[in-house]
């Protein structure tokens, strides 16, 4: 489980929503008692959950749960008194922040966490699945460049030029990919040109 982080500086509150977390598996939550600190520790990175107990000394609280939200995958979760959620609801929630108006009872605020690091949970699956679809057209895009440059500079056939960087690949027991690689800079295309 990663971290979670409370923003907030009331003492009270802070012992209150640390208690929460801790029996739902954040054992030791860090805590930022500003915007400007929370900022700062969210740069460390890992952090799965994120709660702002609005106000805060420098700052509402509702823009740092909107940076929160776009520079990282925390689960971000808006406390504050119901007069200010109604008024910041549709563009906290528009960007995937959970806004809980006070006073909130412990189960509310239970299920508003499970869901926020359910939705965090989801991200991370969905950015581990995106990176791996990157690197996969990244390694389609070079193979298709070197077989290109097969046809090309040697008058192979699309199907020649597949089998020679499968059976050189099979043969020397390295990926496709370097393969590909070697044959591009064999061929001399990649000396003055960007890898795609």
């Amino acid at each position: 489980m990663g971290r979670a982080m409370i923003v907030s500086a009331g003492v009270q509150s802070n012992a209150y929503l640390a208690a929460r977390l801790t029996e739902l598996g954040w054992p030791r939550p860090v805590m930022a008692a500003s915007g400007a600190e929370a900022r700062r520790r969210m740069l460390e990175g890992g952090f799965e959950l994120v709660v702002v107990n609005a106000p805060l000394p420098d700052e509402v609280g509702s823009q740092l749960c909107l940076d929160a939200a776009e520079q990282s995958e925390a689960g971000v979760i808006f406390l504050a008194k119901a007069a200010l959620c109604e008024e910041l609801a549709d563009l906290l929630s528009a960007q995937g922040v959970l806004v809980v108006p006070r006073p909130f009872s412990a189960a509310h605020f239970v299920r508003t966490v499970r869901t926020a690091a359910a939705g965090c949970r989801r991200m991370q699956r969905l950015r581990a699945e995106n990176d791996r679809l990157q690197a996969k057209l990244t390694q389609l895009r070079l193979i298709s460049r070197a077989k290109c440059l097969l046809i090309q500079c040697c008058g192979l056939t699309e199907a020649e030029a597949h089998r020679r960087i499968e059976k050189e690949a099979m043969d020397t027991r390295r990926p496709r990919e370097a393969v590909a690689r070697a044959l591009i800079e064999e061929l001399g295309e990649l000396g003055g040109a960007e890898e795609p």
